[in-house]
C-alpha cells in the first residue's frame, strides 16, 4: 500500500492532485445497496482531489497540446488523460478499475459516490441535511457538500482507483475527516448558500482557506460551456479557426462540478 501511495503522490502532487487511501468496506458501509462496489472489505482504493493548482499546472498546458477533435468536455478528458497516464505507465501489471466522477452505470447511477468516498477516506467532511438539529427549511429537499480543511470549497472529487487485487489489513486505519464547520449555524449557511446560491462561489469560502481558483480559472468555470471557445481564443489558448471552435461547441456538455 505504502509503495502505491507513494508512487502516485510522486505522479499526481505536482500537477495538483491529492490522494486518499481507503478499504471499500468503509464505503460500503454507508451507502445503500444498490450503491455498493462490489469488491471485498479490505480491497484498497484511493480517492483523488484537484486542488486551485491544477488549472495552472496541468489544464492549460493540456488545452495547448490537445488536437480538440472529439473532445467533449475538456476538464474531464484532462484528468482522465493524466490519471490512467500515471496509472499505465506506473501500475502496468495491476489491476486497476478506475471511476470518474462525471461517469454514469446504464441504470443513470453514478459509478461511485464521490462525496462519500472523500468522506470516508478523510479528504472532506461532507456536510448533509442530517448534520443539522433543527433545519429552517422543514422537510425540503438540502443537498449535502463536502469542505476541505485546507482548501473549503475550493477542490473537486475526480476519481476513485481501485485495486482489484490489493486488500490491506490493520496498516490502513480510518481517520475521520476535520470537522471544520462545527457550528450548527455555520452549517445551516454552508448548505443554504450551496443549494440556493451555489453559482456566486460563497459556499466555498464558509472557511478561512489557504489557497482557491485563480481570476483565470473563475472566470473560465462561470463562463456558460458553449462559451468556453470564445474565452480560450481570448486567452490564445486555442487557435482561432472555425473547425476547432464547432468541434468543442459540438462536444461541450453544462458542468455541475468545477
Amino acid at each position: 500500500m505504502e509503495s502505491v501511495l507513494r508512487t502516485l503522490r510522486e505522479s499526481l502532487n505536482s500537477r495538483g492532485f491529492e490522494v486518499y487511501p481507503l478499504k471499500i468496506g468503509w464505503y460500503n458501509a454507508l451507502v445503500s445497496q444498490a450503491h455498493h462496489l462490489q469488491y471485498s472489505a479490505d480491497t484498497l482504493a484511493i480517492v483523488v482531489l484537484s486542488t486551485p493548482s491544477m488549472f495552472e499546472k496541468l489544464f492549460l498546458p493540456f488545452l495547448q497540446k490537445c488536437s480538440w477533435k472529439g473532445i467533449r468536455d475538456p476538464i474531464d478528458e484532462c484528468v482522465a488523460n493524466a490519471i490512467s497516464t500515471c496509472v499505465s505507465e506506473h501500475f502496468p501489471d495491476q489491476s486497476v478499475d478506475i471511476r470518474y466522477d462525471y461517469e454514469m452505470l446504464p441504470s443513470r447511477k453514478p459509478k461511485f459516490l464521490a462525496q462519500t468516498a472523500a468522506h470516508v477516506a478523510g479528504a472532506a467532511h461532507y456536510y448533509k441535511q442530517s448534520d443539522i438539529q433543527e433545519p429552517p427549511w422543514g422537510n425540503k429537499k438540502m443537498f449535502g457538500v463536502c469542505i476541505h480543511p485546507q482548501l473549503g470549497g475550493w477542490f473537486a472529487i475526480r476519481a476513485l482507483l481501485v485495486w482489484k487485487d490489493v486488500e490491506v489489513g490493520e496498516e490502513l486505519q480510518q481517520v475521520a475527516p476535520p470537522d471544520c464547520v462545527s457550528s450548527q449555524e455555520a452549517r445551516i449557511e454552508l448548505l443554504q448558500r450551496f443549494n440556493y446560491c451555489w453559482q456566486d462561489w460563497t459556499y466555498r469560502d464558509i472557511i478561512p482557506t489557504k489557497d482557491s481558483y485563480s481570476p483565470q480559472q473563475r472566470e473560465y468555470f462561470s463562463t456558460p460551456p458553449a462559451q468556453r471557445v470564445e474565452l480560450l481564443k481570448k486567452w490564445a489558448i486555442i487557435p482561432d479557426t472555425n473547425t476547432e471552435k464547432q468541434a468543442l461547441v459540438d462536444n461541450n456538455e453544462a458542468e455541475t462540478d468545477m
